[in-house]
């Protein structure tokens, strides 16, 4: 008797944003906004560490500095998001962020689609649009800079689970740059795509991506074998 193995399509593709759409943000910029909210509170930790724990949700060490300096920590949060954000829409403004090239292949997709991303959802929208690229996508998922935002963060796979909902998707694919999305992807229950870009990837994760590939134009292979 001879038993066939069946794949299973996918229901929907889900993207993150920056780093896979379109080029990160500049570190400097952030690090000036930082110091900006740094020196309204008169905090001597450097800007750099503080930039870190927000792009890596790490709630604790915000939460302990702000006990240490007496600075009330959603009031902390609030500000640091109204620089970070208002840094980036200026940067994106000014042409400093640029789609990527290979973007155009996921126009090309025919499958309900969506963005789950670590950024603040206002950043994401005015990316999207400033692209033209809003009504490919028929949800997007961000975090914004508050506490239980923070907390939402990859690899916590809350949002990949609420944007698998909204598009009523049970086998999907989340294609991210970094282990952490991949992380996330396996804590949601579905597939994997690690796009490696130029930029290295961060390592200390120890989960192994469904598919890895050093372009978009890639995804249409994967797909095609799975309908």
């Amino acid at each position: 008797m001879y038993h066939i193995l069946f794949k299973m399509s996918y229901d929907a593709v889900l993207f993150d944003c920056d780093g896979v759409i379109v080029e990160m943000p500049d570190r400097t910029v952030m690090t000036e906004a930082m110091r900006r909210v740094q020196r309204r509170f008169e905090l001597s930790d450097p800007p750099e560490q503080m930039v870190a724990d927000f792009f890596r949700g790490n709630l604790s060490s915000i939460t302990e500095r702000c006990r240490s300096a007496g600075i009330e920590r959603d009031t902390f949060c609030a500000e640091a998001a109204r620089e970070g954000v208002r840094a980036q829409l200026t940067e994106i403004r000014s042409g400093l962020r640029s789609v990527y090239d290979d973007v155009a292949a996921v126009k090309k997709l025919n499958y309900p689609m969506g963005v789950v991303s670590d950024n603040h959802p206002h950043v994401l929208s005015f990316l999207l649009g400033r692209f033209d690229l809003t009504s490919y996508f028929e949800t997007v998922r961000g975090c914004r800079f508050t506490p239980s935002g923070l907390e939402r963060q990859k690899p916590n796979p809350h949002n990949v689970q609420a944007a698998l909902e909204t598009l009523g998707a049970e086998s999907a694919l989340y294609v991210g740059d970094q282990q952490i999305d991949v992380k996330a992807a396996d804590n949601a229950g579905i597939d994997s795509v690690l796009l490696r870009r130029e930029r290295p990837t961060e390592s200390g994760i120890d989960v192994a991506p469904t598919y890895e590939v050093s372009s978009l134009w890639q995804l249409h292979n994967i797909l095609s074998q799975r309908d």
